[in-house]
């Protein structure tokens, strides 16, 4: 599966965006999915998971009730719908598929996508 992530761009504290994350290939459905972030001069890191199906969703505690991670199956797409921003959010945020369940590590994705950067202004 070949993964496209978009919707980033700048918005001021306190604001939302919601990115996506297009799938192309066969099975979209059979892969959980990922987004994890880099922040400028730190590591890659966790931020949601969602299941093949969509019926179970995780997501790291500095962004749980402010992140919503979604999908439709049938248009091969995966959301991040962000609220409430923080400059803290700024990153570039990528999308990730693996077979089987979903998973907080990074190391378990087989695809991934591009990357879409996100800048949060104080």
């Amino acid at each position: 599966v070949q993964l496209q992530a978009s919707g980033g761009g700048l918005v001021q504290a306190g604001g939302s965006l919601t990115l996506s994350c297009a799938a192309s290939g066969p099975s979209f459905s059979n892969y959980a999915m990922g987004w994890f972030r880099r922040a400028p001069g730190k590591e890659r890191e966790f931020v949601a998971t969602i299941s093949a199906g969509g019926g179970r969703a995780l997501s790291t505690d500095s962004v749980r009730g402010r992140f919503t991670v979604s999908r439709d199956n049938a248009r091969n797409t995966l959301y991040l719908q962000m609220i409430t921003l923080k400059p803290e959010d700024t990153a570039v945020y990528y999308c990730a598929a693996k077979r089987g369940l979903s998973s907080l590590t990074e190391h378990q994705y087989d695809h991934w996508g591009q990357g879409t950067l996100v800048t949060v202004s104080s």
